[in-house]
């Protein structure tokens, strides 16, 4: 065989390689692209009506069944609400040992990670078991749910030993634990500062690096086949939403919910001498400051900004003259003079 001849049979190997890898990506697919003001990840166990809720509250169809793993892939919905779009994925059913890659349990988890909000969709019909269960999957992959993270400073050095010291009375941990959960982690030299009484767990949480904190809505769906005082009982636990997806009971409150845990917030322009932009507000970040919205307009309004005039509740009177730093809160007006 010539030279000709191996790079034409090279070339075609090549050809082969590369059309099967897209295949075989194709096969895998799953994660969704982000888009939106937020993107929210719905988890649960199979046949709990996760994609019942995606067909209810977005325009998206979802296929469901009685029967369980219905939902073999991610399918992303849109829930639209005040002003807001909202990407909502409806992942497969999780099983018991998702996190050791059951089912399609570190896909699902993967995803979960990117969310900025996790709702955990439980059976009521079911008991606490389902959601001990999901919790324990979650948190063996890093997922924290509904916590704070640690206000413990932490920064690795290449000599000098370990600079300890703590900024309140502690508890949980020591300088002599502190050292020996490094020397676990082959850390010798390195600066440490707890600013509040923290677990050794959570030290280990900030070593690691790679912890996600995120809000989590517990969802209990199927209320009309338990009694009014399980309803009750359910509805009063910490970060609990108790809805029926097949009758549409209370899903307007679960979207006033997932508004709240997203901290989104909604802030209106205006030109001068004409009213207030009511139809295309802006979306923010609860604690978001006039620059955030200046950005959010346009990137170059920040350079040629000179104050701005505001009404609302973030304000003293109405309007208000303010800077780049002034905090604006929901349905806020908000114009911007330029220099």
């Amino acid at each position: 065989m010539g030279i000709l001849e191996k790079i034409t049979e090279i070339e075609r190997e090549i050809s082969r390689t590369q059309k099967n890898k897209v295949m075989s990506l194709q096969g895998e697919g799953f994660d969704v692209m982000k888009s939106g003001d937020a993107r929210v990840s719905l988890i649960g166990f199979p046949s709990v009506g996760k994609s019942t809720l995606l067909n209810t509250i977005t325009d998206t169809h979802s296929e469901s069944a009685s029967y369980e793993f219905t939902t073999l892939t991610c399918i992303p919905g849109v829930i639209q609400y005040k002003g807001a779009n909202i990407q909502l994925l409806d992942l497969p059913g999780i099983i018991e040992g998702a996190s050791q890659g059951k089912g399609r349990g570190r896909q699902v988890i993967a995803v979960a990670r990117t969310a900025d909000l996790v709702i955990i969709m439980l059976d009521a019909t079911k008991g606490d078991i389902q959601r001990q269960l999901l919790e324990k999957e979650l948190e063996s992959v890093g997922i924290r749910l509904n916590r704070k993270r640690p206000n413990i400073y932490f920064k690795e050095k290449k000599s000098g030993g370990l600079s300890f010291n703590s900024t309140c009375i502690l508890k949980h941990c020591n300088e002599k634990l502190v050292q020996m959960i490094l020397h676990e982690y082959k850390i010798f030299n390195a600066e440490v500062l707890f600013r509040e009484d923290c677990t050794a767990d959570e030290f280990i949480d900030v070593i690691s690096r790679n912890r996600v904190y995120l809000p989590c809505l517990y969802v209990y769906n199927k209320i009309d086949q338990i009694s009014l005082e399980e309803v009750d009982r359910l509805a009063r636990r910490p970060h609990s939403v108790v809805v029926s997806c097949n009758m549409k009971l209370n899903l307007d409150y679960l979207l006033e919910k997932i508004w709240d845990y997203l901290s989104l917030i909604q802030v209106y322009t205006k030109k001068r001498g004409e009213p207030p932009d009511f139809v295309d507000g802006l979306i923010m970040r609860r604690g978001s400051t006039l620059e955030h919205v200046c950005h959010a307009v346009h990137r170059s309004i920040v350079h040629e900004f000179k104050y701005a005039l505001v009404w609302g509740t973030s304000t003293k009177y109405n309007p208000q003259r303010v800077g780049l730093q002034h905090p604006v809160h929901h349905e806020d007006v908000v114009q911007i003079i330029k220099k």
